[in-house]
């Protein structure tokens, strides 16, 4: 296990992971030329699980095994700092190779933001209940359960586990039996609308749609095999802006993963239905430089956004996600 998050890391650092179009191309704002608005008193902030945070911004997963642990104590102490949502790798090492695991405290990197830990949902279907779920909040004191959906990776990784069956049920057992969110997220392949509904049916209130459009996880998962399959299925999923889109329609609150490159495209996120938006692979790098180094890339991020909001005249996220500036130009 470590070594494919090692490798994981690996391919992601020094290849092309990224394919295909997220949607947010065929999107422009209508300039305001005229705004009426205060730049420096433009308001970013919102709430996440009860707590709040300055911008939509979470800190997508990385990983959370001991090789890597500077790298996630890094993206901690930045998220902190700026006081951004947190997310943790797959804590599965936790339960399965605990001497592996990080063996210090996150939470002491990260103690006011929301925290929140994660597993693959496919780990339900082997062995694993929500007593070891609770143990892996309890570990990291999470605020929320991520649980990951993922199954081209697991077709096309070569210790991939592909038994999705009655998996729906197992998820809403977790759900009815911790005392914490359950959140339901996509790797990068995106969330349908009929997936959206059945996940509100069990009781999960935040989804991440992770589309198609950024990190390729069929096109690692391929290196790492060294066969065709990451090319056969890397036009795979759903793109970002249509999964936004297909779960609008369903009253759940939305994260936008897949493909959030600037702080334009949070914004364009947001202004097409999400709540949030995730980030993963652009800090990746930076993280495995210095806490500083992540900060910066965030703090672009944030600063882009406001210049966007700036320039249509929204002076908090509530008036962004209500804006008439965003029309589709293709």
């Amino acid at each position: 296990m470590t070594n494919r998050k090692k490798e994981h890391i690996d391919i992601c650092l020094n290849k092309n992971v990224e394919y295909g179009d997220t949607g947010f191309e065929y999107y422009r704002f209508t300039h305001n030329a005229l705004p009426e608005v205060n730049m420096q008193e433009i308001d970013t902030s919102v709430d996440f699980l009860g707590k709040n945070i300055n911008a939509p911004i979470i800190i997508s997963a990385v990983t959370y095994d001991r090789e890597h642990q500077e790298l996630t104590t890094n993206l901690a102490k930045a998220a902190e700092k700026l006081k951004l949502v947190m997310s943790l790798g797959s804590q599965r090492i936790l339960i399965e190779q605990p001497q592996m695991a990080m063996d210090e405290d996150i939470r002491k990197h990260c103690p006011t933001i929301p925290l929140l830990a994660n597993l693959g949902a496919i780990q339900l279907n082997y062995g694993f209940s929500a007593n070891e779920c609770n143990k892996i909040i309890q570990n990291v004191k999470a605020d929320a359960l991520v649980l990951h959906l993922n199954p081209l990776q697991e077709a096309i990784q070569p210790e991939g586990q592909t038994n999705f069956k009655y998996l729906l049920s197992k998820i809403k057992k977790i759900v009815d039996n911790l005392d914490c969110p359950v959140i339901v997220k996509e790797v990068g392949s995106g969330i349908s609308k009929d997936v959206a509904f059945k996940l509100k049916q069990i009781g999960v209130s935040i989804i991440d749609v992770a589309g198609h459009g950024g990190t390729n996880w069929a096109l690692i998962e391929g290196h790492r095999a060294n066969n065709r399959l990451g090319e056969t299925f890397r036009e795979w999923g759903i793109p970002t802006v249509e999964a936004i889109s297909q779960c609008n329609d369903v009253d759940l609150q939305l994260i936008a993963g897949g493909g959030i490159r600037s702080g334009l495209d949070i914004a364009k996120a947001i202004a097409l239905g999400a709540d949030y938006v995730s980030i993963a692979l652009p800090l990746l790098r930076p993280a495995t430089i210095s806490e500083g180094e992540v900060i910066k890339i965030l703090q672009q991020f944030i600063h882009e956004l406001k210049i966007t909001m700036f320039c249509i005249g929204a002076k908090n996220i509530k008036e962004l996600q209500n804006t008439k500036a965003l029309v589709k130009v293709k």
